[in-house]
């Protein structure tokens, strides 16, 4: 043990008084019954993961249900434990600003630090109990093969090293520093991916620029763009739509690429992106992992290839590839025709009517399917080359940043799981990296 660090373990820190571990609302308190459209959020099960809580899949109560659950609601530096399902292998989420107020769910466990006294930092504790060797940890001592489950008995025991008060301090911030600038680059891009659907779906949904027209109204694009949209609706099966623009199928402008990987070897260390690391309602794919992983069914992708999840209920995991990878048959590959129809693809693709119809059209009971024909069947109002190509020039810019940004994103997130084991275990005094990291990151 490294000199001034000292052993306990989660159970020792909850009897001392120092913390207090509390599991979520038995499912007789939380009914699916209770969720509303507008309300309070709950951290479920699968909004757990790498410290991170996933506002995406969040659940919502009504203000008087959580009057209910007040013992349940969460503070600034509450660290939320995954207790059933694939999920608790260790996965913790750590409560930031963004999620004080929100209740804990009912397969998660909350552990708190009740000491103001700084003997323990929850910042440096959510650390340590992300590091890799601790998921390994909890993985192991979860309780089931199929359906693995944590308990606080099982996290009571967890062991850990506790370094003096400023020690914890110094490496809390420094992990903290890479992962605020993960975090804010998480946060541009769902800035950039928000400004990219809007112009979509102002063009090719709403269609403002030919309203604006129609009514005698400045469109607000430069002239050179305005003068390629018309200046009235006509009617069509789909509804009123521009005139000259023409009803057709996704299919016409996209392909689904299946470009399968026979020899396991050929895989093995590239990139590997699968339902499990694609994010809901994002298209910025910020995780990726080894081909390894897969056994077969292997197929390959391209940087700025849409890949869209092809399983209920998985139709809004949709998202543009980051790096060249591979995949499995679980995602479709897809490709614009044209190289100067991938923002207009992509877009489509994770717009809500594009996932509503996939739902409607998937076949099986347990886990439905969409098949290919079906998906590249979508009904839509094709705009011209010309408008598509315009659309392009002003989306690419945008999509490019968020490539560019993901890419920084993996790079932090690499350098920080190198640091974490060592910084928490004590084999790298934080005086060797302090200095490197505020430059990296300014």
């Amino acid at each position: 043990m490294v000199s001034g660090w000292r052993s306990h373990t989660i159970g020792s820190l909850c009897d001392t008084g120092v913390a207090a571990l509390q599991t979520g609302p038995f499912g007789s308190q939380l009914h699916a019954s209770d969720y509303v459209d507008d309300g309070i959020p709950v951290v479920p099960t699968e909004a757990i993961h790498n410290r991170r809580i996933d506002h995406s899949v969040l659940p919502r109560v009504s203000p008087a249900k959580a009057q209910e659950l007040e013992r349940h609601r969460l503070v600034r530096g509450d660290i939320l434990f995954a207790r059933r399902g694939v999920q608790a292998t260790g996965h913790i989420g750590f409560v930031r600003e963004a999620e004080d107020g929100f209740l804990c769910g009912t397969g998660a466990i909350r552990l708190r630090i009740k000491s103001d006294d700084g003997y323990v930092n929850p910042n440096f504790l959510s650390h340590v109990l992300a590091n890799p060797a601790s998921v390994e940890w909890f993985k192991f001592h979860a309780i089931g093969a199929t359906m693995p489950n944590l308990n606080e008995g099982i996290i009571r025991s967890f062991p850990l090293e506790i370094p003096p008060p400023a020690e914890q301090l110094a490496i809390a911030h420094i992990l903290g520093t890479l992962d605020d600038k993960i975090e804010l680059d998480r946060r541009m891009n769902e800035t950039l991916e928000a400004m990219a659907k809007a112009l979509f779906k102002s063009w090719f949904v709403d269609f403002d620029p030919v309203c604006a027209k129609a009514e005698g109204r400045d469109p607000g694009l430069p002239e050179d763009v305005a003068e390629l949209f018309p200046s009235h609706l006509v009617d069509s099966e789909l509804g009123e739509i521009p005139a000259g623009w023409e009803v057709g199928r996704l299919g016409e402008v996209a392909d689904r690429v299946l470009e399968k990987v026979q020899d396991q070897t050929d895989w093995q260390d590239e990139p590997l992106i699968d339902l499990g690391r694609m994010p809901q309602r994002s298209i910025a794919l910020h995780d990726w992992g080894l081909g390894a992983e897969l056994t077969t069914s292997v197929t390959r992708f391209k940087v700025k290839d849409t890949l869209f999840g092809a399983i209920r209920p998985y139709f809004h995991k949709v998202g543009t590839a980051p790096v060249d990878g591979v995949t499995n048959v679980s995602v479709f590959v897809v490709r614009a025709r044209r190289e100067t129809d991938g923002p207009f693809v992509l877009m489509l693709a994770s717009t809500d009517d594009v996932v509503d119809y996939a739902t409607r059209v998937a076949k099986g009971t347990k886990m439905p399917v969409v098949s290919w024909p079906d998906f590249a069947s979508y009904p839509l109002c094709v705009p011209p080359s010309e408008v598509r190509m315009a659309f392009g020039q002003v989306a690419t810019p945008i999509v490019d940043r968020i490539l560019g940004s993901v890419i920084e994103t993996q790079l932090l997130a690499a350098l920080r799981d190198t640091l974490l084991p060592e910084l928490v275990s004590g084999e790298l005094r934080v005086g060797a990296v302090g200095a490197s990291i505020k430059e990296m990151t300014h």
